[in-house]
């Protein structure tokens, strides 16, 4: 794992959207398309932009899987993560081909697994995630199933996670945040030939540290991106402020640390 850090959010963003643009470009060179797994949510927002932004991409060769919705939640609500995906996304670009997880579908296991079926019928190229305040990725919450092999799942949404999404200001209170969501798993985040995790904010300090630091556990689901081959994780001043005096004086501005 190599870990950058970065004066702001802005350069985090632009230096992960740089990266992201050469691992897609790879992928289309060598086979003809890009398949990627794209993350939406507040903390993911600035990246998203430089993105779409980003000249070289040829987006109708990329083919894109959403990591993850809330159970019942419509996509006309502001919180809905297929209409970020929509807005700052896929109406922004050209993109080949998406794959919304609807999670106001009649049967949310049934669509768990046609989603399933889609996203294994070929290698990810690709995972853009993020990091929730409780150490989440996607929504596996702790304690996470770190073991199935299920693509995507059905899961159950703990206190924290539901408090962050009022925080961030898509719902105006608890009660109003849902219960349950379609979330990708763990292993198959970890299927994708690379991965890049994009963590800015002082909100995610703690959620670093402990995942960077401490041991590899499913109360600490990011704390399994370790076991992955190549992950670039990208950091802000703020969210690397608490990691360790060791580590800490290794990162530099925009210098990669392995970890």
């Amino acid at each position: 794992m190599f870990v950058s850090v970065y004066a702001n959010k802005h350069l985090l963003a632009k230096a992960a959207a740089e990266q992201a643009a050469v691992l897609i470009g790879q992928a289309t060179r060598e086979s003809g398309r890009a398949r990627i797994v794209v993350a939406t949510g507040a903390s993911q927002l600035d990246f998203l932009d430089a993105l779409t932004r980003t000249p070289a991409i040829d987006w109708q060769k990329v083919e894109a899987f959403h990591l993850d919705e809330y159970v019942g939640l419509l996509i006309s609500h502001p919180g809905s993560f297929r209409r970020m995906l929509l807005e700052r996304v896929v109406n922004k670009t050209q993109l080949g081909k998406y794959h919304l997880v609807e999670g106001d579908a009649p049967d949310p296991t049934e669509t768990a697994r046609q989603l399933g079926k889609s996203i294994a019928s070929a290698p990810i190229d690709v995972a853009f995630i993020g990091i929730g305040e409780n150490g989440h990725i996607a929504f596996n919450d702790p304690p996470a199933d770190l073991e199935t092999e299920e693509p995507y799942i059905v899961v159950n949404l703990d206190l924290a996670c539901r408090r962050q999404q009022v925080s961030e200001g898509w719902f105006s209170d608890i009660s109003q945040v849902p219960t349950q969501a379609i979330s990708m798993s763990v292993q198959q985040i970890l299927k994708a030939k690379a991965i890049l995790a994009v963590v800015p904010d002082s909100r995610k300090a703690q959620a670093v540290k402990s995942c960077f630091e401490g041991q590899i556990s499913p109360v600490l689901p990011a704390s399994i991106l370790r076991r992955h081959p190549n992950v670039r994780v990208y950091l802000d001043r703020d969210s690397s402020s608490l990691l360790g005096g060791e580590l800490q004086s290794r990162l530099k501005d925009g210098k990669a640390v392995a970890v």
